[in-house]
């Protein structure tokens, strides 16, 4: 008899997994409460802001423009991110450890996948808008059309899904057996993959590569984009027209680096030298903090924004006194 069938008669005898356990962050009971109060004062904080970013430019007409759609879109998705992950995390923390099922677990996986994957195609889309934006500002309207702007979206969530579809069927194809503790606060693939009791080099080959090339086309792009964007601002003559050029894609720069850098620090770099607790911290960053910096960077950073933020203000406060 072949090792391959008997590897494979030894997997179909262990029992499968109806369950996990989320073991989550810390094993003393008296961090528990208070990192519970900080994650939840972060999710609110993170739900407002994104939401409020969404009303905002849905009710303002001066951000009725495409720079300012493909914003609304990355806020909603990022409610949609941290609302996947975060109230695990509380729960966990509530607890001490979670139960979670098979089918939830692959359902979360496949909705962080989802979510992961289309803010990355987002980000590549709003690179491109920023370019035709700079480099032919007057046209801009028309070059980015909503029907334009309608097909990058549905594009980008489309292939947010693909992707989410294809990993979420490569990891949980594996056999999960006895072993069903997770030393993680959700269901992500480092964690679950240590846990198959069935040869993962196939899949992990797989999910890999495609993670890879999501994070890494859309990376590009967004090089691309930057690099043309620097063209074009150089050849502005005035010192002071190059500055203010600039400032437009300064946010969208600085969640660009914020995401990817986290992607590329958790999902790319050499497993040698990896720790759990290390992949925890990387993890919460991109799931939990960066959802909740999004909505701040773009207002604090953006005049028209602010504006718009004032007069929302203004005129609840006279709808309140009348």
């Amino acid at each position: 008899m072949s090792k391959q069938s008997t590897l494979n008669m030894t997997n179909n005898n262990l029992t499968s997994v109806s369950e996990f356990i989320l073991v989550g962050f810390t094993d003393c009971p008296e961090w528990e409460i208070p990192l519970f109060l900080v994650f939840l004062s972060i999710y609110c904080i993170t739900v407002l802001g994104n939401m409020g970013m969404v009303i905002l430019i849905q009710v303002d007409v001066q951000l009725h423009i495409p720079m300012y759609f493909f914003l609304s879109h990355l806020s909603l998705m990022d409610v949609c991110y941290t609302t996947v992950i975060t109230p695990q995390i509380l729960a966990t923390l509530a607890t001490g450890k979670t139960v979670i099922t098979y089918n939830q677990c692959a359902v979360q996986f496949f909705f962080f996948t989802f979510c992961a994957s289309t803010e990355c195609f987002l980000l590549a889309v709003m690179a491109y808008d920023r370019y035709v934006a700079i480099s032919n500002p007057l046209l801009y309207t028309v070059a980015m059309s909503p029907r334009k702007c309608w097909s990058l979206v549905v594009g980008a969530y489309v292939c947010g899904l693909s992707g989410s579809i294809q990993r979420t069927t490569c990891t949980f194809s594996l056999s999960f057996c006895e072993d069903n503790m997770i030393n993680f606060f959700f269901c992500d693939l480092p964690p679950l993959l240590k846990l198959a009791c069935s040869d993962t080099t196939n899949a992990e080959i797989v999910i890999v590569l495609f993670g890879n090339f999501v994070i890494l086309v859309n990376a590009v792009i967004i090089l691309i984009s930057y690099l043309l964007i620097i063209k074009t601002i150089m050849r502005i003559k005035s010192s002071g027209g190059r500055s203010k050029t600039f400032s437009t894609c300064v946010s969208h720069l600085i969640a660009v680096v914020l995401f990817f850098g986290t992607l590329t620090f958790m999902y790319i770099r050499s497993g040698s030298g990896k720790s759990i607790e290390e992949d925890k911290i990387v993890s919460v960053f991109y799931t939990v903090i960066i959802p909740m910096l999004n909505p701040l960077i773009y207002s604090l950073r953006n005049k028209d924004v602010k504006v718009a933020f004032r007069k929302a203000t203004k005129r609840l406060q006279v709808s309140q006194s009348g």
